[in-house]
């Protein structure tokens, strides 16, 4: 199966209410890491991969038909040149309210021990150097993230999606028409804090 959308944002930026609209909008289902969940055996094939083995994508992806949030987000370069037809979505957020809320979040998981969650300390460590609770250090690795999705992705494949931007551009983006229902809010910081949202298995 094809990678229909590719989402290129870091967690906390919106990518799970994003992978509601997707589905939503049947462009799913749509690959997040809150979708590892309950799926053991594809959990471990993202960690073989964290740990160096060949990148077989359509194995990565089985069963699925987009996706956005890490552990993905991190090999977006690969991506998307290996889906070539696939449109790009880069979710954003002012840099200082996503560091808030990644702060509140994801960092809490990423600073428990390695072998609890190896999947998040592999992004720890590859995506921050090491340095993820470092405020000003992964601000500027939000920002130069951002930068070279912009000036990397052609301007007629990419659409960069605000938090609050909603069905509209989205939509239109897509090439099809506007839900009824309102736009998804999903896992928002209360919610992950009160581990509402959080994977039971391997996102804790």
């Amino acid at each position: 199966m094809s990678l229909k959308v590719i989402g290129t944002g870091f967690g906390r930026t919106g990518t799970d209410s994003m992978r509601m609209a997707l589905n939503i909008l049947r462009f799913g289902p749509t690959h997040h890491m809150l979708e590892l969940s309950d799926k053991p055996v594809l959990y471990k094939r993202w960690i073989n991969l964290a740990h160096g083995s060949h990148a077989d994508w359509s194995t990565l992806f089985e069963g699925y038909s987009s996706c956005v949030d890490w552990p993905s987000a991190y090999y977006w370069r690969e991506l998307i040149d290996v889906y070539p037809d696939a449109r790009i979505l880069l979710t954003w957020r002012s840099p200082d309210s996503w560091w808030k809320s990644f702060e509140n979040t994801l960092l809490k998981i990423m600073k428990r021990p390695k072998d609890k969650n190896p999947l998040t300390h592999f992004l720890a460590e590859n995506v921050f150097a090491g340095k993820p609770d470092d405020r000003d250090h992964a601000i500027d690795v939000y920002k130069r993230h951002v930068d070279e999705v912009i000036t990397t992705v052609p301007k007629d494949r990419l659409l960069v999606h605000k938090l609050g931007d909603g069905w509209e551009p989205l939509c239109a983006f897509l090439g099809v028409s506007v839900p009824k229902q309102d736009y998804p809010n999903k896992n928002a910081t209360v919610d992950f804090q009160t581990k509402k949202s959080i994977p039971k298995k391997h996102y804790t």
